[in-house]
Formats: structure tokens, C-alpha cells, sequence
């Protein structure tokens, strides 16, 4: 969905930038469109990737604490995941133990740099009463727990990449 939305900020963008051409290498295409001297076929997607990416290589969040949130989730089905937002979501989830009871992770990595506050987990709670979930709130308590799992096995991954 972002990668959509990044495509159609770009087109907009480019497109409003100037309705003249720039240079003359620049031709007028039969039906009125304004294309490139250096390909018949306008911009291409690889064209919009390459100035895209002049500013930042790889994953735009720290990626020991997108490792350490995937480990630490793993037990978890995954709903949603989106790298690029440092957003990952999971499916509700009951523990054996309490079965009248389910989670639903959120987790938001939300830098670049390994910190405490690059982290945040928020934990939803559903109960069930008869045949229906009902909504339970949030548990911080939890959600403080996961962050501080989180962040210590950034470390570990960390440490170990250090140590090789």
C-alpha cells in the first residue's frame, strides 16, 4: 500500500513540476505527451527507484530492532508487516493457560538508531464472554515487558555481529 502511494506522490509530483519541456533533447509524442530524449517510453519504474534511493540505502528503520521484533513475535501469527513504515501486526493470539483471553500485538520501530524510545508495542486485549470477543482495552504492562525483550535481544544481535 505504501509503495502505491509513494508511486502516485511521485507521479503528481513530476507531473506538476513544469508543463514546458526542460531541454531540447526533450520531443513532443503524437499525442501530445512529452517524452525523454533517452527512451521512447517516458519514465520508467527503475528511473523513479534510482532517485528515490540516492538519499538512503536499505531499510529506512534500525534493522537489529526490526530483527529482534521479528524474533521476539515469531511465536505469533503475522497479520500485517510493512518494513519500509517499521510496522508489523500481528493476528490475535490465545495463550493456552488462558484461553477466555487473547492479544494482538502492534509493533512500531520508529528510528534509525538502536534506543529505547526507537520501540514501541502497543498490546490489545480481547476476553471472551459466551460466544463473543469483547474488546478489553490495551495492557502497558505487557507492552513495556516486549519492548524491553525487544530491545535486549538488539543487543544480543548487536553484540554477536560485533564479535564475528
Amino acid at each position: 500500500m505504501f509503495k502505491y502511494l509513494l508511486f502516485i506522490a511521485v507521479l503528481f509530483v513530476t507531473a506538476c513540476s513544469s508543463t514546458e519541456p526542460q531541454n531540447a533533447s526533450t520531443k513532443k509524442h503524437k499525442d501530445g505527451s512529452f517524452l525523454t530524449g533517452r527512451s521512447e517510453t517516458g519514465i520508467t519504474l527503475e528511473d523513479i527507484s534510482r532517485t528515490s534511493n540516492k538519499s538512503s540505502s536499505g531499510i529506512p528503520v534500525n534493522a537489529l530492532l526490526w530483527r529482534a521484533s521479528l524474533d521476539i513475535t515469531s511465536i505469533l501469527p503475522i497479520d500485517d508487516i510493512d518494513v519500509f513504515s517499521g510496522t508489523l501486526i500481528t493476528d490475535w493470539y490465545s495463550l493456552p493457560s488462558q484461553p477466555s483471553e487473547q492479544i494482538k500485538l502492534a509493533v512500531f520501530v520508529l528510528d534509525k538508531e538502536l534506543r529505547s524510545d526507537a520501540i514501541r508495542v502497543v498490546v490489545y486485549v480481547q476476553s471472551r464472554q459466551g460466544n463473543v470477543w469483547k474488546d478489553a482495552g490495551i495492557d502497558p504492562e505487557l507492552a513495556i515487558r516486549l519492548e524491553d525483550l525487544i530491545l535486549t535481544r538488539a543487543r544480543e544481535l548487536r553484540a554477536s555481529s560485533v564479535t564475528q
